[in-house]
This record gives structure tokens, sequence and C-alpha cells, in this order.
């Protein structure tokens, strides 16, 4: 399978592309790629190009357009709000949330979150969160780089969310209302969010201000999740459902 870059200016078909900095480092010193190989290529656009190696330069990589590719974008695009989590859990969820399919992430800061925002250092993590879905999506082929937001309070989060979202709440005291129940519903044009709490869950509240904004409590089942897996857990779910897994 060829290897996937993402290049920062728009790839016109018919023009050469241009492979440089650190994506012609990774090419030639990485994957000593050479002249007639096939690589594949993004522009954050969601669009996706067969490409073939015509030229090495001196710290460049040309290559010529030979064809589109099928985007594996999902359909339904999914933004996931997280609850901020100790150490590096984020660094985790981006990447395998990322590898799913999700169009987006939010990180939250909750009544239950530990770590707490440092206008610095929130920076310097939003810069290493993005670098984690920007490799993430090139290991899997994406055509668009999730973008990741936060840390933003809870209410700011969900004063942001497109009108007509869908939002569901994975919450251990729901009973009831399940994944089951409320996918096969969802028409193909329906944007999701799912909000999941840090270490500690959501607390009453915060439940009740989701509610607000037309969040709905579901059941993951008996088992108590970890706020690293819950995300994983409902992203999977709702792609399956939605025929974003195969078949």
């Amino acid at each position: 399978m060829a290897h996937h870059f993402f290049l920062p200016a728009l790839i016109v078909p018919g023009e050469p592309a241009i492979l440089e900095g650190e994506n012609a480092h990774h090419a030639l010193r990485v994957l000593r790629l050479r002249v007639g190989e096939a690589i594949s290529l993004a522009d954050n656009s969601g669009r996706g190009y067969l490409a073939e190696i015509i030229a090495i330069q001196k710290d460049r990589v040309v290559a010529a357009i030979k064809a589109p590719l099928e985007s594996p974008e999902p359909r339904v695009k999914v933004t996931l709000y997280q609850g901020w989590p100790k150490g590096d859990k984020m660094d985790f969820i981006i990447e395998k949330c990322t590898e799913l399919g999700v169009a987006r992430i939010v990180v939250l800061v909750t009544e239950r979150s530990i770590p707490r925002p440092d206008p610095q250092a929130c920076t310097r993590r939003r810069e290493r969160w993005q670098q984690k879905a920007h490799a993430a999506a090139r290991q899997s082929r994406r055509h668009l780089i999730p973008a990741v937001d936060g840390p933003l309070e809870l209410e700011a989060a969900l004063a942001g969310l497109k009108p007509g979202t869908l939002l569901l709440v994975p919450w251990e005291e729901e009973r009831s209302r399940d994944l089951r129940s409320i996918l096969p519903a969802v028409p193909e044009e329906q944007e999701l969010a799912l909000l999941i709490g840090p270490e500690g869950g959501l607390s009453r509240a915060e439940i009740d201000l989701a509610r607000k904004f037309g969040g709905l409590p579901i059941t993951l089942g008996p088992r108590i999740l970890r706020t690293e897996t819950a995300g994983l857990v409902c992203l999977a779910a709702v792609m399956y459902a939605l025929g974003e897994l195969g078949g």
C-alpha cells in the first residue's frame, strides 16, 4: 500500500505536487522512497490522490498526480467532547479516535478534571495534540486531519454546538436509553457529538447542563469504562451502526 502524506498547499491535478520539509525528510530519510514509487497525497480539504514520484531534488520530492482516490472520510461527522484526563491519556484518545474517523476533538475542563489550564502550557499541549492527530490521520490514510480544540469550559463548548447536532452523553446513572435505541433512526446528514467525562465522570450538574443543550444521557451497559475507553467504544459503535466499519 502506498505511503501517505498531507501537503500544506492545495493539490491541483495536472500540476506537480511537491513534498518539502518534514514530508521530504520522512519520504527520503525514513522511508527511503525512490523515483517511480507510488504514494498517496491529501491536502486536508477532503480530497486525496494517487501519485508517482517523478524526481528527487535536494530536500524535495516531486510527484505527478495520477488519479483521485475514493474518500475514506465518514459520511456522518462526529465530534468528541472529551473531559481532560490525567497524564498522557489525551494523546492516546486523539490517536485512536482519529483512526476511527472522528471529525473534531474538543478537550474540556470539567468539575472533576485534574489538569487545569495554564495559557502557555495549553498552547504547547494543543500543538502536541494536533501533531498526534496529524500523525494518526497519515497512518490511517485519511483525507482530513481532525481539528483538536481546547481546553474549554464545558458550557462554552456546548454553546458552540452546531444547531441540530445530536449530543450523546454516556452516564453511569442512565439505565434505559442506549445506543441501539438511538442510532438506527439517525439520518445520514445528521451530525453527532459525544460528551465524555474525565476520571470520575460528569457531575449531575454537568449532566443537567448537557440536557439544556439537547444532550441525551445514554448507558454503555453495566460495566464502568475508563475515560480513555468510553469515547472509543461510543465512536466505534456509531461508526459500525452507520456502516463505516465495512458491511
